[in-house]
């Protein structure tokens, strides 16, 4: 593990970071560079602009000073530095904040808003633009929700609070309770438990009901209103593998409404906000590790979940 950043968080995000390598090791011929600057241009030239963040002093070593390229290599030594940032689409709607003490911060997140910085939704992501905001830089969120996904999500506001909390979500100590709109099936005996197993398939957006496997997933859907033409279901899964309800929803013949990725993978740009899946985090209630009180929280959303105005508009 490298020492503490000397770089503060920039845009939310913690600073990179490399490590020469000694000298000599075991079973491998010695080998040096002429100087910092080859070695980091042999190590990152094809990612980063080596010279131009050279010159402009973003590479730094632990003690905080910029890396001149004419440095003499040194072994073992750890460099920070500050990646650049694509330019990203601003991703509509607020981020409600529900509920705030000194553990944990509960949060009502808008659709097609990221949970973690990952792949293109970086800067556009509840931790990046929360850190900032609540100027808490070691957010993070405790559970999983899908990118296309509203709803409740809880953060952990430092790291020695996370270990506590995570594992209520892991050992489904946590009750949660979303909410679809999708089609009727009049002939469809509800409520019904679903068991089965699910599995991620490698190299496809889409996940799998694996017949014959012991069951790793199971939730309770329940019909309990109409909204136009649409079903409103009350979906409480047990436990929390990847795309569960919507694999659910799915294998019982009513998938949830604007889904891009079942029953069919839709081709449609991720910068698309224009049709929000129909899925929403609506509770959560928990026995908090800490202090032992009782929590519950609601989102401020209803369905069906409307594609929030851009920036522009």
């Amino acid at each position: 593990m490298p020492p503490r950043s000397p770089l503060p968080l920039r845009h939310g995000l913690d600073a990179a970071w490399v490590c020469t390598p000694e000298r000599t090791r075991p079973g491998r011929p010695a080998r040096t560079w002429p100087s910092m600057g080859a070695w980091l241009d042999e190590r990152l030239g094809e990612r980063v602009p080596v010279a131009g963040f050279l010159a402009a002093g973003r590479f730094v070593y632990e003690s905080g000073v910029p890396v001149s390229g004419s440095d003499p290599y040194r072994p073992t030594t750890f460099v920070w530095f500050h990646r650049d940032l694509a330019d990203e689409p601003v991703v509509p709607g607020p981020i409600h904040l529900i509920y705030r003490d000194d553990r944990i911060v509960v949060i009502d997140k808008p659709p097609f808003l990221s949970s973690i910085p990952r792949g293109r939704h970086v800067v556009q992501s509840v931790v990046v633009r929360l850190r900032a905001q609540l100027e808490l830089p070691e957010l993070s969120p405790l559970h999983r929700l899908d990118r296309v996904t509203s709803g409740l999500l809880v953060l952990a506001t430092e790291r020695r609070w996370r270990g506590a909390y995570q594992t209520l979500f892991q050992r489904s100590e946590v009750t949660k309770v979303y909410r679809a709109l999708a089609p009727l099936r009049p002939e469809l005996e509800l409520p019904v438990t679903v068991r089965n197993h699910l599995r991620a398939v490698p190299g496809s957006w889409q996940g799998e009901v694996v017949p014959g496997l012991p069951a790793n997933a199971e939730s309770l859907i329940e019909l309990t209103g109409e909204v136009g033409d649409a079903g409103l279901y009350r979906l409480s899964p047990r436990t929390g593998r990847t795309h569960q309800l919507r694999l659910h929803m799915l294998g019982l013949g009513i998938p949830i409404q604007d889904d891009p990725l079942y029953p069919l993978v839709q081709n449609v740009s991720v910068h698309d906000f224009t049709r929000p899946l129909q899925l929403l985090a609506s509770d959560l209630a928990f026995t908090d590790p800490i202090d032992g009180g009782a929590r519950w929280f609601e989102s401020v959303r209803k369905l069906p979940v409307r594609a929030a105005p851009g920036p522009e508009e």
